[in-house]
């Protein structure tokens, strides 16, 4: 999941010396060793700096090093910066190599970067092109790590001065080669850092590399500050496929469940008659519309019909916030009869949840539909793959990062305090009490088919950063229909025996009196 950034580097009067006065000051004429002073003051704020005051030192120096004056191609280097300034004499295709120390046009030794500039730039001999390569000091490695691992702490900036370059056609490749090994559990993924926000985006940019690969090389449809951000791999493709396959029986098994649930519902007058078993009944209503939506939705978007993928989204996901939903609502009912249990009357209690339950959910969809008519249709599964498996979802990323990472984080949130309430209260009634194993036994099965009636496997998948916690979570949650059902069953079963225990014992005080 990631969010579209905008650039904005316009800056008159700067500065980027922590201590004393600054060199990176624009004018309309900046020398080459002004240059190399302002790249000077960079690298100590690379040193001794703060996040903030290196990346804007940074921006800063890509300002100086575009209105540096150059005739021909020149060279400049300073600490951990390495800069190439170029003047085009036509609008052609050049080739960058970098080390340590110096940046050519032709090959340099020991190599670190390659930089393939397409044609496409329209750069002329009006404009300076502008190579940057900054490899953060090892005693400062985390400095510019705000989200996650730069590899070996480089990042390659590129830039044409008087142009914002984007959208390119033909992409911008930078290949940084793979001397220090990869671990097993992590992979590469191509990112830019953006000065406003002092984040990181993989926007527009593709990662090339194969596990094994000498080298990593990052295509991309703009120019600005790129680097390697090293995340926790993703599963394999055999992975991927088994867990596919996890997820299609594990939700035909809850549908198949929830199926079943509802027709006990039905059939039996005293699930009818507990509020509780309504409130029930309903999660298990939104569990079905989010089953029935989630399984055909990677075959529609297989399909070439847009209107459907449209509907199929957008059903998705009101379905999914709605299943929400009522965990909260789940969690609500349990703090009625655990905490309050005395005056909790509410006059058209169910209406009311119902109004929430399922009218929340229409709202936050129409709200996106309003603000974004295109945030439904076709998207991709893994967003770094474009091509690989799809299906029919929220496509504008910020909406779905806001409505659903954050209302799953809130209603998790709220249930797990919930689940700690019933959890101190299962103990503090049973203190004072004989505990027996059949006793412990019912108590542990009680609290699991709340957890799972509150949703609280959906946490897992906040951790789930290994192939093995993916495949936990996949598990626990295609499941979770299957699991409610089960607990039905059990409740049923439980309400008839106790039924048969009242029976037997009224049977029991009765036959006496009647042989008198």
């Amino acid at each position: 999941m990631n969010w579209c950034l905008v650039f904005f580097l316009i800056h008159h009067v700067m500065t980027c010396n922590i201590n004393g006065e600054s060199h990176c000051q624009l004018s309309s004429s900046v020398s080459g060793e002004d240059a190399k002073h302002c790249m000077e003051d960079v690298y100590t704020n690379l040193t001794n700096g703060d996040f903030q005051d290196s990346v804007k030192a940074m921006e800063n120096l890509e300002d100086v090093l575009e209105m540096t004056k150059v005739v021909n191609t020149t060279s400049i280097y300073s600490g951990n910066l390495v800069a190439l300034l170029n003047k085009p004499n036509s609008s052609t295709s050049l080739t960058i190599h970098a080390n340590n120390s110096e940046a050519k046009l032709d090959t340099v030794p020991n190599s670190k970067v390659i930089v393939q500039l397409p044609s496409v730039l329209g750069a002329g001999p009006n404009n300076t092109l502008v190579f940057c390569m900054v490899t953060v000091p090892k005693t400062n490695l985390t400095l510019l790590e705000a989200a996650g691992s730069i590899y070996e702490g480089r990042l390659v900036g590129l830039s044409v001065s008087g142009k914002k370059v984007s959208g390119l056609q033909e992409h911008v490749n930078i290949t940084m080669n793979v001397t220090t090994a990869i671990n097993e559990t992590q992979e590469p993924m191509c990112v830019f850092l953006n000065f406003s926000t002092k984040n990181y985006s993989s926007d527009g940019c593709q990662t090339l590399w194969r596990r094994g690969q000498t080298h990593i090389t990052c295509s991309c449809d703009h120019l600005t500050y790129f680097g390697v951000l090293m995340v926790n791999s993703s599963p394999s493709p055999s992975d991927q496929k088994i867990l596919s396959y996890i997820t299609l029986i594990g939700c035909s098994l809850s549908l198949f469940g929830l199926s079943i649930t509802v027709l006990l519902f039905i059939s039996h007058k005293k699930f009818r008659a507990d509020v509780s078993m309504k409130v029930h009944i309903s999660l298990v209503f939104a569990l079905i519309l989010l089953n029935v939506h989630f399984l055909p939705s990677e075959m529609v978007a297989a399909l070439s019909s847009t209107s459907l993928c449209v509907y199929m989204a957008l059903a998705l996901h009101y379905s999914l916030l709605a299943t929400f939903s009522w965990m909260a609502l789940e969690g609500f009912h349990l703090y009625l009869l655990l905490v309050r249990v005395f005056n909790i009357y509410i006059r058209r209690y169910l209406l009311k949840l119902s109004v929430v339950g399922w009218g929340v959910p229409a709202v936050i969809v129409s709200l996106v539909v309003i603000i974004d008519r295109t945030a439904y249709g076709y998207t991709p599964v893994d967003s770094s793959n474009p091509n690989g498996t799809a299906i029919c979802y929220v496509t504008n990323t910020t909406a779905m990062m806001v409505t659903t990472m954050g209302m799953i984080g809130l209603v998790f949130l709220f249930n797990v305090i919930m689940l700690g309430v019933t959890v101190r209260r299962f103990i503090s009634l049973r203190q004072g009490q004989e505990t027996n194993r059949s006793s412990t036994k019912k108590d542990i099965f009680t609290l699991l088919g709340i957890s799972t009636l509150l949703g609280i496997t959906w946490g897992v998948g906040f951790f789930s950063v290994t192939t093995a916690g993916q495949y936990v979570f996949c598990i626990l949650n295609s499941l979770q229909g299957f699991f409610i059902f089960l607990w039905f069953a059990m409740s049923l079963r439980k309400g008839q025996k106790s039924a048969a225990e009242v029976s037997n014992a009224t049977q029991s005080t009765t036959e006496p009196k009647n042989r008198k």
